[in-house]
């Protein structure tokens, strides 16, 4: 274990992988860079896992230009990007193009619409994997598993992965039904995170201001 990032967190060593090269069709217009309590919504996410990563790749579009960055004050994570293959060609092929560029044998997961990550959650999914011996940790709630946010070893991801885009799988869960893969129940992450705000993504400019100015929409390290 080591401190990772800059929140003090007891965390192993892992590469996070930001998926932000979605087609925000429902949104109408590029959402990542939409302002959440004064800051576009990529920077929270952004700044979430640097709390508990030193590394991140971010996976944007073919064409899209490259995002601004937080500013450099309380943001010390070494910052790549990498171009999805296929325009709009889904996640799973998104993480497939982005999982060769991590450094650590770890993986952390997540999506670039996600203003509510909680980086106590985050911390506590990459120790239950390293403690473990399952290839992946994913959270539930209620009984219902979610696809992101995600901790993952990368050497058995990689093959799962490779098998599920040559299938034509297109879903994150489609990876998890290839790995050996535990999913945390509420107990053992709500007490990190009491309104799950974690699970929550912006896919509609209705979903900003249910996560502006709220508990959580901030992230710890901001």
């Amino acid at each position: 274990m080591i401190e990772s990032g800059g929140s003090g967190l007891r965390t192993p060593p892992a590469t996070a992988i930001v998926l932000a090269g979605g087609r925000s069709s429902r949104f109408g217009r590029d959402k990542l860079v939409e302002p959440i309590d004064g800051r576009p919504l990529l920077h929270h996410t952004l700044i979430a896992v640097s709390a508990v990563v030193r590394d991140i790749v971010i996976v944007l579009a073919p064409d899209a230009p490259p995002p601004d960055l937080p500013e450099p004050r309380g943001f010390t994570a070494a910052v790549r990007f990498v171009r999805d293959p296929e325009a709009f060609g889904g996640p799973l092929a998104a993480l497939g193009a982005a999982i060769d560029w991590a450094a650590e044998p770890l993986a952390l997961v997540v999506g670039g619409d996600m203003p509510g990550l909680q980086p106590e959650v985050l911390s506590s999914m990459l120790r239950a994997l390293e403690a473990g011996h399952h290839d992946a940790v994913i959270l539930a709630q209620r009984g219902r598993r979610h696809p992101l946010p995600a901790a993952v070893r990368v050497g058995a991801a990689t093959s799962a992965l490779r098998g599920a885009v040559a299938d034509g799988d297109r879903a994150l869960l489609a990876l998890f039904d290839r790995l050996s893969t535990r999913a945390l129940d509420d107990w053992e992450w709500r007490p990190f995170d009491p309104e799950g705000r974690t699970l929550r993504d912006i896919d509609t400019p209705a979903d900003l201001g249910a996560n502006s100015r709220s508990p959580g929409s901030r992230p710890t390290g901001s």
